[in-house]
This record gives C-alpha cells, sequence and structure tokens, in this order.
C-alpha cells in the first residue's frame, strides 16, 4: 500500500471549493471561498505530512509539529509560526508581509494573523527567494494592488526549479519525507508561478516608508541560492532573514544541498554576510523557527559564520594549489577550534567537494573514464567473473567488521550492481550503512545525511523482505 495519497485527490477537493467561490461577485468574497478551500487542503495534508515525518524522522516531524498560532515579536509585527513562519508589519496605512509559509499552510497563517491583528489591508508582499516553503502562499495573500517585492534573480530561479521539477521532486521527497508522492497540480498548491512587480538588485537597495515606518530591502546573494533578499527595519533594529542562515544560528553554511540546486557562492556568501554585520542588528528573525534576541549572540555567531566560511573557501583553494586531491582535503580541512559550529545543516566535507567543483568543475584531471560515458558499473560483470561474487561479499563484510564501512559499500555495489536481490550482500550494505548512520548521529549529525541513510537503509530492509 501506498503511505500517501496522491495530490491528485486533495486538488479535486480544492478546485470544487475554489470553484464555489467563482460565484461570488465581490474580491473579499472570492478570498474567503479561497481561504476555506485551502484551510481544508491544508488539514488533510499537514495529517499526512505528520504521519510520514514520525516515521523516525526527528527533524522533519520537529518542523511539521510547529503549531500554526499567530504571536507579537515586537511592537507592529506578528509571526504566524508554521513549518515555514510568515510575518505581517503593520504600519498606519496598511501592512507589509514578508514570506508567505507553505501553500497548505498559509490558509491558517493567514486566520491566525488576521484574528491577531484584525482586518488585513496588504500594501506589499515581500518573498526572501524562491524556495517553495517561502513563496508557497503568494497566491493566497496576493489582491490587486499589492506590489510583491523579490530579487532580481527571482524569475531565474523559479524557472530552473520548475523546469526541473521533476528531476528534483523524487529527491526532496527522500530527503523530506512527508512530501505527496507527486507535485500538486492545482493553481493554488502547484510551485512557481510568482510574478514580481518589484525587483531589487544586488548592491542596489530599495528602500520605501508606509505609515512611518521605514522599510529597506537588501539582496544578499550565496545562501539558499542567488535570489536571496532580506528585510531590514532600520529605526527598529530588525532584520528579517528567510532562509539566509538557514534553519539553525549559527551554523556552517548549506554551500551544498544533497536534493540537488545550483552551487551556492561561498565568497559571494561571505561577503552578504559583511553587509549584515555592519547593520549591527539588536533582533533577527528568520522564516523558521524562533527570533534570535540578543544583539551579542548576534554579532558572535555573524562574524563567526563570516570567518568559518572564509577558512574553509581559503582552504580548499590552498589545498588545490598544493597539488592535493579532493579526497584528502574532504579529510584534512576542519574548523579550528574558535570556529567551530553545528553542520546539522551544511556540511564542511560536502563545502569543500563543492567549492573545489564551483572552481574546476567535474574534472579533476586524473581518471581518463571521466571524459567519457562509460560508467565504472560496466565492469562490474567482469570483476564478479573474476573474483566470484562470494569472494567479493566476505571481503566486504570483513571490512564491516574491521569498521570500514566505505570500503564494504564500494564491494557491495559491485554485487548489487549485478543482481539487486543478492541477500547476503544486501544483509553487508545495511550493516554498513548502518555504522554510518551512527557516525551520523553521534557525530555531526547533519539532517540530510541522517535522512539519506535511513532511506537507503529502508531500501535494502524492503529488498531483504522481498
Amino acid at each position: 500500500m501506498k503511505r500517501f495519497l496522491k495530490w491528485g485527490a486533495i486538488t479535486l477537493v480544492a478546485a470544487a471549493a475554489i470553484i464555489g467561490g467563482i460565484f461570488y461577485f465581490s474580491e473579499d468574497a472570492r478570498q474567503a471561498a479561497k481561504i476555506e478551500a485551502l484551510d481544508k487542503v491544508g488539514d488533510f495534508a499537514t495529517d499526512k505530512m505528520a504521519d510520514a515525518a514520525s516515521d523516525g524522522n526527528s527533524v522533519a516531524a520537529e518542523f511539521i509539529n510547529t503549531p500554526i498560532r499567530a504571536r507579537k515579536i515586537s511592537d507592529g509585527i506578528y509571526q504566524a509560526t508554521g513549518v515555514a513562519n510568515t510575518h505581517l508589519i503593520n504600519t498606519s496605512a496598511g501592512q507589509v508581509l514578508f514570506d508567505t509559509g507553505l501553500s497548505t499552510q498559509a490558509a491558517k497563517q493567514y486566520k491566525a494573523l488576521e484574528e491577531a491583528v484584525g482586518e488585513i489591508n496588504l500594501s506589499h508582499i515581500i518573498v526572501s527567494h524562491s524556495h517553495a516553503d517561502h513563496g508557497g502562499g503568494v497566491k493566497l495573500w496576493q489582491r490587486e494592488g499589492v506590489e510583491i517585492v523579490a530579487h532580481a534573480e527571482f524569475g531565474e530561479e523559479q524557472r530552473y526549479l520548475t523546469e526541473l521539477q521533476g528531476y528534483f521532486w523524487n529527491r526532496n521527497r527522500t530527503l523530506f519525507p512527508f512530501m505527496p508522492e507527486e507535485p500538486p497540480t492545482n493553481s493554488l498548491l502547484a510551485y512557481g508561478g510568482i510574478a514580481p512587480t518589484k525587483t531589487v538588485a544586488n548592491r542596489q537597495p530599495y528602500w520605501f516608508e508606509q505609515g512611518g515606518v521605514k522599510f529597506e530591502l537588501l539582496a544578499l546573494p550565496g545562501a539558499e541560492g542567488a535570489d536571496n533578499l532580506v528585510l531590514w527595519l532600520p529605526e527598529k533594529k530588525i532584520l528579517f532573514s528567510g532562509d539566509f542562515f538557514g534553519p539553525l544560528f549559527p551554523q556552517f553554511p548549506n554551500i551544498f544541498t544533497m536534493r540537488g540546486e545550483k552551487i551556492r557562492k561561498p565568497v559571494e556568501y561571505a561577503n552578504s554576510l559583511e553587509k549584515i554585520i555592519a547593520l549591527e542588528p539588536d533582533m533577527i528573525v528568520p522564516s523558521h523557527k524562533d527570533p534570535i534576541k540578543s544583539p551579542v549572540k548576534i554579532m558572535a555567531g555573524l562574524k563567526k559564520m563570516r570567518d568559518a566560511t572564509r577558512f574553509v573557501h581559503d582552504a580548499t583553494v590552498k589545498g588545490m594549489n598544493d597539488g592535493k586531491t579532493l579526497e584528502q582535503l574532504m579529510v584534512e580541512i576542519k574548523l579550528p577550534a574558535e570556529l567551530a559550529m553545528t553542520q546539522e545543516h551544511g556540511k564542511i566535507s560536502w563545502a569543500v567537494k563543492s567549492i573545489w567543483e564551483y572552481y574546476a568543475t567535474w574534472f579533476h584531471f586524473d581518471k581518463t573514464t571521466e571524459l567519457y560515458h562509460i560508467p565504472v558499473s560496466s565492469v562490474y560483470g567482469d570483476l564478479l567473473e573474476l573474483a566470484g561474487s562470494d569472494a567479493i561479499i566476505r571481503k566486504a563484510a570483513a571490512h564491516v567488521k574491521a569498521d570500514k564501512p566505505l570500503q564494504a559499500l564500494h564491494l557491495i555495489d559491485i554485487v548489487l550492481g549485478e543482481n539487486e536481490l543478492d541477500k547476503d550482500a544486501l544483509t553487508v550494505r545495511k550493516d554498513a550503512l548502518e555504522i554510518l548512520l551512527k557516525r551520523a548521529k553521534d557525530g555531526d549529525k547533519n539532517s540530510y545525511e541522517i535522512y539519506w541513510l535511513n532511506f537507503r537503509i529502508r531500501d535494502a530492509q524492503e529488498k531483504l523482505n522481498r
């Protein structure tokens, strides 16, 4: 039985509710119908996501189980919590919204904010970047005359993520198992389709004043993509950061993301951090988790992230110039004690690999076969013929016993490449993966690594059960 109902069933519910709304004449009534439709969809989707996230996936469960509620975080500023937060800044001349959360949670966040502040009369919707958990609710909040502000690269980032959605979807579901089986197709739920009415370019801040409140938008690329936009309230010294820092603060940045997407630029990110350091914020309001309200903690964290990014970048470049291999540098480069920070989201060894390939691309100048289309797996059958599967499996099992799981996995790939249901090979693979999972949980605790290893262990066990 499949673990999820297909989104097709959900979108039929949404479509029926939305169709009911077209018989209303006023924009207010159409908006109300839209909110009710998405609210029903959100209830269904949240239940399914919670069930999936509870399946041995503690980080996912933490996000999914975040209650949706509105809270005041400063005078005139409200946050609707959820998987991703939505923020509303009240002024005497209307409200400004920063980020809009997931499409499936947007209706409940709308209702929570409406209950907290009363009538909502938006002037601006600011989208921090093109990821679905930050702009998913734009279509719900959007009304005639509302300015939609995004980074100048937002359109390009949205374009490639939309065009490659089929390729990325199952990758994302592997790492975020609470996602539905297929991308939603309903217009309110589907990714993309956001058309900014105002864009902000790098090195060209955009200012506006409304109801006596000054707003400054800064294009700061390098974090979760090329289209990062942050909101600065200079009079309050509050920074709305979106995903500029990731879900944790401080953390080593996620220069590389396992699920795919373009490599983020480390020098660009360090330069963007410099700009935030110069602001000296008293509060940072991220679009995941709670605000950071200690100026001392904020400044220390900003400087540590900047210095750690530069350290890993410079060490990688030096190692390349010194003639060291990528694999050597992935092992050798470590942060000094004074720069140590969590790698739960971004991992240093992966950053080394990303920086290397960002500068020198995929050809490492050591294997001629890298230039051509024949993979190493094409000779697995030859190796099995020469050595025999039993001998290879025995050697792999010996590597597991010697606490060398990666060597074991290389050998087991040879056997399973020819027969993916070989029980003895699958048993050794599962044992090797469990060693790596324990190391990950005891060590860096990188959530993506843990998701991946759990997925591969489940896959091995499912094949063993056939």
